[in-house]
């Protein structure tokens, strides 16, 4: 049973949940590994907080990233893809690898 939020098409579903720039970009940055939060604003320079922790939300919604907080002081918390989001590498490897083979446009 699909879930009545998500579009029945594959790619419509696909754009629904990595909607925007930014959604694709946390991906990338998170098939390297585990990031805490700071880590994440850092490695994505002009993201605001409110955009990073909606997508968060959205992507642990559908399971596609884990938040793990642990008891410390201060509190730690980290951000890891779960299987389902990691098999969104050989997605994002064939985007960059057909990216690249889009011609640079010549000076007119």
């Amino acid at each position: 049973m699909t879930n009545p939020c998500l579009p029945e098409c594959g790619v419509a579903r696909f754009l629904t949940l990595l909607n925007g720039p930014w959604a694709t970009l946390i991906v990338r940055e998170l098939l390297k590994g585990t990031h805490r939060f700071t880590e994440l604003r850092q490695a994505l320079p002009g993201i605001s907080p409110h955009t990073l922790t909606s997508r968060l939300r959205q992507f642990e919604t559908y399971g596609i990233v884990t938040r793990t907080t642990y008891a410390e002081i201060p509190p730690r918390v980290e951000y890891e893809l779960t299987p389902l989001g990691a098999g969104l590498s050989d997605v994002l490897d064939a985007m960059a690898t057909w990216a690249d083979s889009v011609p640079v446009p010549e000076d007119t």
